[in-house]
């Protein structure tokens, strides 16, 4: 579910940016909605209400979130402030390099890595599991970083479809792999469990 909040915010940006412009009045002022800065402006707010109700009622905010929140006020604000759409189409690519820096420096620091501090709770797997899963994470942010830079500045008239359609597609394709992997790889963090026979495999 976690994993799902950041598109809540990403959903409100593609429905303020595809609306046709129009002049609206808010609180006495001329307010332009739709277009890319006006969806930017959602953006920023719909994120601080999210990560701000997450965190009244979490009393934190988990080191990624607070990364993503980050990101959209810094490369947000940049979007608004140059008037430049520039600015927020580094913002994908960026975080998700961060994150697979993240899971990559795990390796090196620490004494687990980075996916079995987020999953360990929850899951017993043999160490190699671990180490493969997380390798797995650092090649998934590494892609989809790739993939929202490469469409933002090539295919311009579609960018804005893929940061939240493709992106969430990337997600859930990668979710559901991960699943089939562990699917295989549970029984071995039992060893009352007898490995299963090839005709028990899916």
């Amino acid at each position: 579910m976690k994993q799902f909040i950041d598109f809540i915010p990403l959903l409100l940006f593609f429905i303020v940016y595809k609306l046709e412009p129009r002049a609206v009045e808010f609180a006495g002022h001329s307010v332009e909605l739709g277009g890319i800065y006006s969806a930017t402006a959602m953006l920023i707010i719909s994120s601080l209400v999210v990560y701000g109700a997450l965190f009244i009622r979490q009393r934190k905010l988990e080191k990624g979130q607070w990364l993503t929140l980050v990101a959209c006020l810094v490369f947000g604000g940049l979007t608004l402030a140059f008037h430049s759409e520039t600015f927020l189409k580094w913002k994908a690519p960026v975080v998700n390099w961060l994150f697979a820096l993240a899971f990559a420096g795990s390796h090196f620091i620490g004494d687990r890595v980075l996916i079995k501090r987020i999953m360990g709770h929850a899951l017993t797997l043999p160490e190699p599991v671990w180490t493969r899963l997380n390798i797995a994470w650092i090649g998934f942010f590494l892609f989809c970083g790739a993939a929202n830079l490469f469409v933002a500045f090539t295919f311009q008239s579609i960018w804005v479809d893929f940061k939240v359609f493709g992106s969430l597609g990337m997600t859930v394709l990668f979710l559901v792999a991960q699943g089939v992997y562990l699917s295989r790889h549970l029984h071995d963090s039992d060893p009352s469990t007898p490995p299963s026979t090839p005709k028990h495999e899916e």
